[in-house]
Parts: structure tokens; sequence; C-alpha cells
């Protein structure tokens, strides 16, 4: 909750009248702080200043996915996925998948956590803001793409924008690089934790078709 700014007027019941006893603890009295606070909070609904959701802490475990990920979700490196603003499901669902064997990767095959931790960081990433995207699409491209989109009926899954749902994940605005990398282990079946699906829509797809969807999502 943000003060309001010392030039903005206060309320008149939070100010003595001049002369007036106040009586301690009293309504008027400065020194008690529910009715400071509930005139503050009144003050904040009717001049319409916006109220921040909190949000959750920074797991401990956070520090582990920094190096490849960014603090916040946001990688430095294109090979690496945004997963800041990724669906929370997904994301526990893609820790546990890697613990378990069904997705592989040296790197996070390595990195121990226990199913709390793995919802602690899901929430924690969810609920960061995804980075505007620095890489380009070619225009004609990103058209083409689209229109294999449409065509592989990629919105009954990801939802029109693909912004994702539950375990199905965002892909507006992922990492060119790794969407090319995910598209083409789904068609080799090096990666196989889809339940079949992405495999079946992988095998439809020629390399320039990979190459177009990504340049598609990566400019949503």
């Amino acid at each position: 909750m943000r003060t309001p700014p010392a030039s903005s007027p206060s309320c008149d019941s939070d100010t003595p009248s001049r002369g007036r006893t106040q009586r301690p603890g009293g309504a008027g009295s400065a020194g008690a702080p529910g009715f400071t606070a509930l005139v503050l909070g009144a003050w904040m609904v009717f001049a319409g200043v916006p109220v921040r959701a909190q949000q959750p802490a920074v797991p401990a475990k956070a520090a582990a996915c920094a190096a490849c990920h960014g603090a916040d979700g946001q990688p430095i490196m294109p090979v690496y996925p945004i997963i800041a603003g990724q669906t929370s499901r997904y994301i526990y669902l893609q820790l546990r998948d890697f613990q378990e064997g069904r997705r592989t990767n040296e790197v996070m095959l390595h990195t121990a956590m226990s199913r709390d931790d793995m919802h602690e960081l899901a929430s924690y990433f969810s609920a960061q803001k995804p980075p505007r995207q620095k890489f380009v699409p070619n225009a004609d491209k990103a058209k083409l793409g689209k229109l294999k989109a449409e065509e592989t009926l990629c919105t009954m899954c990801h939802l029109g924008g693909f912004a994702g749902q539950n375990e199905i994940p965002r892909v507006a605005g992922q990492n060119y690089d790794y969407i090319v990398k995910q598209l083409g282990d789904f068609k080799a079946r090096r990666r196989t934790n889809d339940a079949g699906n992405m495999t079946s829509v992988a095998n439809t797809l020629n390399a320039q078709d990979i190459e177009n969807l990504a340049h598609f999502l990566t400019g949503l």
C-alpha cells in the first residue's frame, strides 16, 4: 500500500480542531493507528490510488535458476526459455518431468528440489512479467508461420494469443532459438513428455515451417 504524497490534502477527521481537547485513544487521537489506517484506506479508495497485489517472495531455490533463466525468469541467452509469465502449472510439470526423467537436460537433471520447491518456483516465475522481445521477426516468415499455426489448429491448446493454459505453455513472445529447438526435438522424438500431441503436430512440419512458426510466435 502506497502512502499518499505529502502534498495531498489530509482528511478533516484526522486533524484535531483548534482548541478542542482530545481524549487519549479517542477517534481524533494521533495515537489511534486503527483509525488512521481506516481513514487512509478510505482516502485511497475515493482518490483512486491503485493498490498493488503482493508479489510472492523470491524462493531460495530461485538462485539456482538465475544462471540460465535470469533472476526474474528473463534469460540473457535466447537458447534458454523465458519462464517469466509462464503458466504455473506448466512450470511445475516440467520441473517434475526433469526430475523423474521424462524430459532430459544435463543442467536440469542435476537440479535437486522437492515438490514444495517446484510449486514455490512455479508460483514465483509465473507471477513475473515477460520481457519485451528483442528479436525482430521477418514479416514474410511470420505471415507464413501464422498460416501454418491456423492450419495445425495450434490455438485449440495454446489458446488465442498463444498465452497458454494450465499445463499448456505460453509460447507468445518466447525466444526464437528455443522455439526452433523444441519443435525440432518434438519432431525427432528427442522430447516426448507431451502425451504425443506436439510430436504429432511436429511430424507435419518441415524445417521451413518450424522457422516460420518461430518467427510468428516470437513476434507476438
